[in-house]
């Protein structure tokens, strides 16, 4: 089990250092205004996810699988596991189904607003609605990682 826990707490690392690090780089482009760099942020923002986030779910599930399996955890009645799996589910529809178009979008409105010579307010709307959605699906993962660890019943 000591190399799927590895595999397990590496895939948390990705997961949740990238989802922090790259809401760190979008907020600080957004404050700083330029569209250009603005327009290359969110272009980063969407190939870290596919880097870092989307390898990093993976081991989680994955290994998050074989051990549950191996040390005998079942999917019955209300447990650490079953509460963090639903919050699991929650997080991966936040980002499948509203995040990622969202960050599709701040893309296009990103790159019209390196055309236009200003930040439009269809970018403002998306990056807007992207900060809550986004804040909501990275705190989420945390709760699960404090009841992976502290595993309270």
């Amino acid at each position: 089990m000591t190399l799927w826990l590895f595999l397990h707490i590496a895939g948390c690392v990705l997961f949740l250092g990238n989802i922090v690090t790259a809401a760190f780089w979008k907020v600080r482009a957004d404050l700083k205004g330029d569209p250009a760099e603005i327009h290359h942020t969110v272009k980063n923002v969407m190939l870290a996810d596919a880097v870092f986030t989307l390898p990093g779910l993976l081991l989680i599930i994955v290994s998050g699988i074989v051990m549950a399996m191996q040390a005998g955890y079942g999917m019955s009645g209300m447990s650490w596991l079953t509460a963090s799996l639903v919050l699991f589910g929650i997080t991966g529809i936040l980002w499948a189904g509203i995040l990622i178009p969202l960050q599709k979008g701040m893309i296009r409105h990103s790159l019209q607003s390196v055309k236009d010579g200003g930040i439009s307010a269809s970018y403002k709307r998306a990056s807007t609605y992207w900060a809550v959605g986004g804040t909501i699906a990275t705190l989420l993962p945390f709760v699960i990682l404090y009841l992976m660890v502290s595993k309270p019943y």
